[in-house]
């Protein structure tokens, strides 16, 4: 990997919601941070010039939810290969969920995080700590300890908070700390042994559904709690028509309530389950097209604030077995922009600079981050991606950076790889390859 130095990307289009930045031009990386253009010359020896003509360059992306597995599951991904992977997919911070084994509930579990990430040297890893002991529901984690050690949120991952009060402490002890609570909202009874969404489809497969009101109940409980407390909640993976309205309503009432969306989610209806492929299977399911079009909508008006991977890895021997049987999840950090921009931009006709906001500064928001990443103004952390958007290429997950390969996208024919991408000025991807 090129150590920090003067690089100077001249010519793409730069897209930075932040500052509402669209337009063609120049944009200098000055060691590990952004710096101003003027008066620096391309032909000036000290810097490394990439032409960036015909290519989009955007901040880094800064994905808020993602599974790196370690400790406890190392065969699925690990943090060093998981920041690899980030880095293909132009990812360049993430939000490290705590469903490890043992799960990231105290301070010297988030710092190994931490330090785990700085040795892997690729994308920024922040951890998100547990609010309950070992993800069990029943009294709150070592939340201050958590904090102090670098969680940027607090989450069960993908466990539902079951009592109303324990997620009620957890969400004035997280105010406390000006952290977010990123909720999992699925009531687990009604889940009960559904592996796919309840409806004709799972009907006529003879698979057990998992119904919409399992994930709205829930969402309107932790809404009423975020009320009372005025604490911030995050609604993550919605999939939901009726999510996407209780989050409306939320707003409107001028809650500190965020949500998110994953690309599988608004890309993929629940017939994608229909032969049985367990790539498919994830949670919350893949919902009908009803639910589609209102999480279109949702992103469009600016309900759903970003758009995540949802990154769970799981190994090729643990997903080919019956669909029943299956465990939930699919990767999803290197097909991240390309699913969004070829689904959001290509076919619904999004405005790229509206996408690339619920990728970047809006997710950074969200944890406290933005004040060094999610944008390319000067003087920032220089994580920024080039992606090439005017060429087509076919999802192969056989050539995935990440351990795993259980993609919902397998055989898409897409649009945005990642080109060239930097984390504090180094230079990760040079030309679509990593340089370390």
């Amino acid at each position: 990997m090129k150590a920090v130095g003067r690089v100077l990307i001249r010519g793409g289009r730069i897209v930075d919601p932040e500052s509402g930045r669209d337009e063609v031009g120049d944009l200098l990386i000055d060691g590990e941070r952004m710096a101003p253009v003027g008066g620096v010359s391309p032909s000036d020896d000290s810097l490394d010039v990439i032409d960036a003509t015909g290519l989009v360059v955007t901040p880094g992306l800064v994905d808020m939810h993602v599974h790196l597995r370690e400790p406890g599951d190392e065969e699925e991904e690990t943090i060093y290969s998981g920041a690899r992977a980030a880095v293909a997919g132009g990812v360049t911070s993430v939000a490290s969920y705590p469903n490890t084994e043992p799960a990231i509930d105290n301070e010297g579990a988030a710092a190994f995080a931490v330090l785990q990430g700085q040795r892997a040297g690729f994308a920024n890893v922040f951890p998100v700590g547990a609010v309950t002991l070992g993800r069990e529901g029943r009294e709150l984690a070592e939340m201050a300890g958590l904090a102090r050690a670098g969680a940027v949120a607090f989450s069960d991952s993908d466990r539902s908070i079951r009592s109303a009060e324990i997620m009620r402490r957890g969400l004035l002890y997280a105010k406390m700390f000006d952290r977010p609570v990123l909720a999992h909202c699925e009531d687990e009874d009604l889940r009960r042994n559904g592996v796919m969404n309840y409806g004709k489809v799972a009907l006529r497969l003879g698979l057990a559904g998992i119904p919409d009101v399992s994930e709205d109940i829930v969402v309107a409980r932790d809404i009423g709690l975020a009320a009372i407390t005025r604490g911030r909640l995050h609604v993550g993976q919605m999939s939901t028509r009726g999510s996407v309205a209780l989050l409306r309503r939320a707003k409107q009432d001028k809650l500190d309530v965020t949500g998110e969306v994953t690309p599988h989610h608004f890309s993929l209806t629940d017939q994608a389950c229909a032969d049985f492929d367990p790539n498919y299977k994830v949670i919350p399911p893949l919902r009908r097209q009803r639910d589609i079009d209102a999480l279109l909508e949702g992103l469009k008006e600016g309900v759903i604030d970003a758009i995540a991977s949802g990154h769970a890895p799981h190994t090729d021997e643990e997903k080919a077995v019956e669909f029943d049987y299956a465990p939930f999840g699919a990767v999803g950090m290197e097909t991240l922009f390309p699913a969004s921009y070829t689904v959001l931009v290509e076919r619904h006709g999004f405005p790229l600079i509206q996408v690339i906001e619920k990728l970047t500064i809006n997710p950074a928001r969200i944890l406290g981050l933005a004040a060094d990443r999610g944008g390319l103004a000067d003087g920032k952390f220089a994580d920024v991606s080039v992606f090439d958007v005017a060429n087509e290429f076919v999802v192969d997950a056989s050539r995935f950076v990440s351990k795993s390969r259980n993609t919902c996208f397998e055989g898409w024919s897409m649009k945005g790889r990642a080109v060239h991408v930097f984390v504090g000025g180094r230079h990760v991807v040079r030309e679509g390859k990593l340089t370390g």
